[in-house]
């Protein structure tokens, strides 16, 4: 006889296998009820033997029961490994494709990293040639010019030397004739016909002698430095990157002032800046610049100006100075040391402060050093012996400024020679 366990689960069994899955052969089965003693309860069934019997008689249905569940379960693990191993595949494709990702990726931002550092670099490299054709045709400007000069003064030379050995020839002739007639003469002061035609010849050769050099003077005025000046600074061309840094000598918190410079300008349009000062709250506190053939000076802003017309020559130098004194706004401005203009009550007790930035050749905008500059507002040409003072000096000493050593004298703001004067953009030193 079986536990009483076992009984019970093969009763439990039985009782599944009669209510579920009936197979074909099998017609009927009652239904029977299991309590909780373990009793079974049934019409056919009285005695544990006959429920025995009757689990014997279907032992071959569960064992294909267990056997159903064995393969289920056998196939439940093969589905669940065959899961996993598909989870391991795709997760090591995903680390592969990742991998391969950020492979790509660091290539493509090396390759964009280098393509724009070499956009960078060539267009460094094509700034810097340009400077440097720049820098190349200002001197080739300069050595022609300079070439032109020596040619035509070796020319003047030459004549001038031709015509002074025709005057000596001339005169040794004269002398010849004089002594000649001199015994045949009574009265040896008298000039005699042949005495006035030499006199007439050397005088026409003297005057066209003084004439030639008088030119050639003023030709090697136009074409050198003034008197006493060694250095300029020469603007090739009108370009808004072309301009000088002043870094004064002492600070530019100022009550009164004179500043004075010789310039040449190629050309001056409407408004061409000779020189500026101003700060990152005012940019025009003080200005002196060209327009046209006109001279405009301002203080502390453009609608306090002085203007000076008809002064300016292209192609020629020329010295200009202006004055300013707080107190009582009297501006002044001087061209080749004689006084062209004055006015009152410009900018009267204004401060000039110090902060700013000084430049030539262009307008200082309150921005930055060589930022937003206009290429209308540029010089060109040269420039030399700017001097600034933080005072009102004399009209003599003004005067002194234009003289024959005019670059000697220097100011204490802003003395040439002495004050760092940085050029910018192609504009660069000559002598």
């Amino acid at each position: 006889m079986l536990p009483q366990e076992i009984l019970s689960l093969l009763t439990l069994f039985c009782v599944f296998r009669a209510s579920v899955s009936i197979p074909d052969e099998v017609e009927d089965y009652d239904l029977m009820y299991v309590n909780l003693d373990n009793e079974i309860e049934g019409p056919a069934l009285g005695t544990e033997e006959t429920a025995s019997r009757d689990c014997q008689q279907e032992h071959t249905e569960w064992d294909k029961v267990f056997i159903m569940l064995e393969n289920s379960q056998m196939k439940e693990n093969m589905i669940l490994q065959a899961m996993d191993e598909i989870l391991k595949v795709d997760l090591q494709t995903l680390k592969a494709e990742l991998s391969q990702l950020t492979t790509d990726l660091a290539g493509t931002f090396a390759a964009a990293l280098e393509k724009v550092a070499s956009r960078v670099v060539s267009e460094v490299e094509q700034a810097l040639a340009r400077n440097s054709d720049q820098a190349e045709e200002a001197k080739r400007l300069l050595e022609s010019e300079q070439g032109k000069v020596l040619e035509h003064i070796l020319l003047l030379s030459h004549n001038v030397s031709s015509r002074l050995g025709r005057l000596e020839s001339a005169w040794l002739r004269w002398s010849e004739t004089e002594a000649q007639e001199t015994a045949f003469q009574q009265d040896k002061l008298s000039p005699t016909r042949g005495d006035n035609l030499i006199l007439n010849s050397l005088w026409k050769e003297l005057q066209q002698t003084r004439a030639e050099l008088k030119a050639s003077q003023k030709w090697a005025a136009q074409h050198s430095l003034p008197a006493g000046c060694e250095t300029a600074i020469l603007f090739p061309m009108r370009s808004k990157k072309i301009f000088g840094s002043v870094h004064p000598t002492a600070g530019m918190t100022l009550h009164s002032f004179t500043a004075c410079i010789w310039i040449k300008v190629t050309e001056a349009l409407d408004k061409t800046i000779v020189f500026s000062y101003g700060t990152k709250f005012n940019p025009y506190e003080i200005q002196l610049y060209l327009s046209q053939e006109s001279t405009v000076l301002v203080v502390g802003g453009d609608q306090h100006k002085l203007a000076v017309k008809n002064v300016v020559v292209p192609g020629k130098w020329i010295h200009l100075c202006g004055a300013w004194r707080s107190e009582n706004g009297s501006a002044s401005l001087w061209v080749k040391g004689e006084l062209a203009a004055t006015a009152m009550d410009v900018a009267t007790n204004h401060t000039v402060p110090d902060g700013g930035i000084l430049q030539i050749g262009q307008e200082k905008n309150g921005c930055c050093i060589g930022g937003g500059f206009d290429e209308a507002l540029a010089f060109s040409g040269k420039l030399t012996g700017f001097n600034m003072w933080d005072r009102v000096l004399s009209t003599k000493e003004i005067a002194a400024q234009s003289g024959d050593d005019a670059c000697s004298i220097r100011g204490n703001v802003v003395g040439w020679g002495v004050t760092e004067v940085l050029p910018y953009g192609g504009a660069q030193y000559i002598s």
